[in-house]
């Protein structure tokens, strides 16, 4: 009896000295909260470490690519209506020496169904735009990801690989708005082009009839594409155990050497 009388005091002595101390009582931590996508999307432009620090948690694309799907569907479906894929075609045709050749040894007849034929095809690649960004993408992820693992990135996934190429991607969602405000501007149809449709880079102001080599140089080293890079590298650092030095110096080696090919082969064949 005395030992449970002696216990029993205990307790309430203990008791009493915890209420006393004011102390608030232990409860279990609450989870981390987690970033919607829409707050994924948003920080992307304004926080991207803290975009690409969650994709080690969840590495869904869909976010990025169905924006950006979105919106090239829309802008295509303005060239429609604003210049018209003949127009856009004739335009392409004017800029290569060797296409205006071609079309000019064409009678007149030939030369019309040829490029209504060239016009449908066109549309039909300029709509499924959102299924070759889905393929380049999948291509750069794979680059990446073996050139980062070599580089002593044992613990990146090919799927946040794939997720950080996604959501880098989003600064050409704002090219493609200044390119959609441009065709509500009132962009004369005659000097539109698909392939560099908004002042955006060196190339946009020059004649590739002058350069071919030198006009897709300048088109590549756009603004948005510069943004999109630096997106990459700082992504591939926070899903991975990377030095931010070593993703900067893959992302833009691979870059570099890509729009020198891109420009060597545009000079050859144009």
């Amino acid at each position: 009896m005395n030992s449970i009388s002696n216990g029993a005091a205990g307790n309430d002595l203990a008791g009493q000295n915890s209420a006393g101390s004011g102390l608030p009582e232990q409860s279990p931590s609450a989870p981390a909260s987690r970033p919607s996508e829409a707050a994924r999307l948003v920080n992307t432009f304004v926080a991207p470490s803290k975009t690409f620090g969650d994709l080690r948690r969840n590495a869904s694309w869909w976010g990025p690519f169905i924006v950006m799907a979105v919106f090239s569907v829309v802008f295509i479906y303005l060239v429609g209506q604003k210049v018209g894929f003949y127009q856009v075609v004739e335009n392409q045709n004017q800029l290569s020496a060797k296409a205006t050749q071609r079309m000019e040894s064409m009678s007149p007849a030939q030369r019309e169904n040829t490029i209504h034929l060239q016009a449908t095809i066109t549309r039909g690649i300029a709509y499924g735009f959102p299924a070759l960004i889905l393929i380049w993408d999948l291509i750069v992820a794979l680059v990446l990801f073996g050139t980062f693992r070599v580089a002593g990135a044992s613990d990146l996934t090919f799927k946040a690989s794939f997720a950080v190429v996604l959501y880098a991607g989003l600064p050409q969602v704002i090219r493609t708005l200044l390119s959609i405000v441009s065709l509500f501007a009132g962009i004369d149809p005659a000097s539109f082009s698909l392939q560099n449709p908004v002042a955006t880079n060196p190339g946009y102001f020059l004649d590739p009839r002058n350069s071919h080599f030198l006009y897709s140089l300048g088109s590549s080293l756009d603004i948005f594409m510069i943004w999109t890079l630096i997106l990459t590298a700082i992504g591939m650092s926070c899903v991975s155990k990377l030095k931010r030095s070593t993703a900067f110096v893959g992302v833009f080696g691979w870059f570099i050497l890509l729009i020198f090919a891109s420009a060597a082969l545009s000079a050859a064949f144009s």
